[in-house]
This record gives structure tokens, C-alpha cells and sequence, in this order.
């Protein structure tokens, strides 16, 4: 049995390469059998405990059996189309951007007419962070799996916050840095708009706390004196 196993951010770095062939596997295997393997042959991938495997573009269990020839993507934790369309909206737009972000160009983009409320997060660079003097961040993604992942989050928000086309219509904006952001610069700007504020409080709370928890995107903090991947247990 081969496998072909993807790595990023943090477990790339380890390894020193992004990509990792086994051979000779005994079958059948599930992603727990993978991960006990790749720490008995790659003992400086550390502790995979925490690590989560994708297939394709979804998260699946450690006990998803795993078939001869599969590509299996390990993630460390995890710290568009027509943007201006509203029914692309209605359903939430998610860009990843190499750029600066300009949250004010992000509310126009939500603004409606018929919505008497934008909702705006914006998250900074912190100049200091775990007692260290952080003088960057660096964003990495999982380019293919971000924009199916979070199209999951926007689906999940319309669904637990009862969103409809009337009075509880959603307008939902999401975009991402990824590369180096300087202290003080945005790496993340949710804007949405409603109707009425509580549904858009409650969507913007909703959309950047998953987008914590399960987004695939990577934070490294740079210090004067060293650097590191933030979401590491190991």
C-alpha cells in the first residue's frame, strides 16, 4: 500500500519538504494508522495527536479507512467569484488576498439599501504576543481547501441563525491575508449586513469564531530573537 502525504505550515518545516511518499504500508489503514506511522518513520514531525487529515477538500476522522494511491493532507492546528452579486453575498463571499486589506472598502461592498445594519470585525496585528515583542506575522494557507471550507462555515451560519431573503436576509464578506502582515495592518475583515443588527452581530460572531476553528490558514509570529507557529501543542 503507498500513500502520498501533503504538509504545511509547521509540519512542512519539520520535515523539510511539503510532500511525503509511504510505501510498503500494510493494509488496511485508517488516518489514526497513518499518523502512528509517519511518527515511527518521521519522528521530526512531532506529536500528530492534534493533527487534523484532509482528503480531497474535507476534514475527515482518524478513522477513515484510507485506500491504496490516496493523497492525504495533514493540517497543524488551525489558528471568489462575483463579490458585488447579492445573491453571491447572500450566500458569503470568501477571498484570500495577497494584498493589504481595506475594511472600509469591504462595508461598501455589504451595503444595501434594504439592510439598516453592517456588522464589522477586523483583526490587527498585535505588537506583542505570548511576552514577546512581535514585529510580523506570516499567513500561510491551504489554497484549495479554504474556499470549500468556509463556503461549509457560511452555510452553517444561514442555518443556525434561521437567515432568510426578508427580514432576515444576510450579506456576508470574509477575506484573508495570507503572507507577511506588518503589526497593526488587518488579517482578517468579516463585514455583514442585515437588516436588523442582532442577526448581524450574531453572523459576524459566528463567522470569525469557526473561521478560528476550522479555516485552514497558518500564523507565524516573528520576534527579534525567534519565531513561531501559533496553535502549536507540541
Amino acid at each position: 500500500m503507498r500513500l502520498e502525504i501533503q504538509l504545511f505550515a509547521s509540519l512542512r518545516e519539520r520535515a523539510g519538504r511539503s510532500t511525503l511518499a509511504l510505501d510498503a504500508l500494510e493494509g488496511p489503514l485508517d488516518v489514526a494508522g497513518l499518523k502512528r506511522e509517519l511518527a515511527r518513520r518521521h519522528p521530526e514531525l512531532g506529536d500528530l495527536a492534534f493533527v487534523r487529515g484532509v482528503i480531497g477538500t474535507c476534514y475527515v476522522a482518524d478513522s477513515t479507512p484510507l485506500c491504496d494511491g490516496a493523497v492525504v493532507a495533514l493540517l497543524p492546528p488551525v489558528s471568489g467569484g462575483a463579490p458585488d452579486d447579492p445573491a453571491e453575498l447572500a450566500r458569503g463571499v470568501f477571498e484570500l488576498c495577497a494584498s493589504p486589506l481595506d475594511p472600509a472598502l469591504a462595508q461598501r461592498r455589504v451595503e444595501d439599501a434594504r439592510c439598516g445594519a453592517v456588522c464589522m470585525f477586523t483583526g490587527t496585528t498585535r505588537g506583542h504576543n505570548r511576552g514577546k515583542r512581535v514585529v510580523k506575522l506570516e499567513y500561510e494557507a491551504f489554497d484549495a481547501m479554504t474556499g470549500p471550507e468556509m463556503a461549509r462555515i457560511f452555510a452553517r451560519c444561514t442555518a443556525e441563525l434561521g437567515a432568510d431573503e426578508g427580514a432576515r436576509a444576510l450579506r456576508m464578506l470574509v477575506q484573508h491575508r495570507v503572507g507577511t502582515v506588518g503589526v497593526g495592518e488587518p488579517s482578517v475583515v468579516i463585514a455583514v449586513a442585515s437588516p436588523h443588527r442582532d442577526l448581524a452581530f450574531r453572523a459576524a460572531r459566528f463567522l470569525i469564531d469557526e473561521l478560528k476553528a476550522s479555516l485552514p490558514i497558518w500564523k507565524k509570529e516573528h520576534y527579534p530573537d525567534g519565531e513561531h507557529w501559533v496553535g502549536e501543542r507540541s
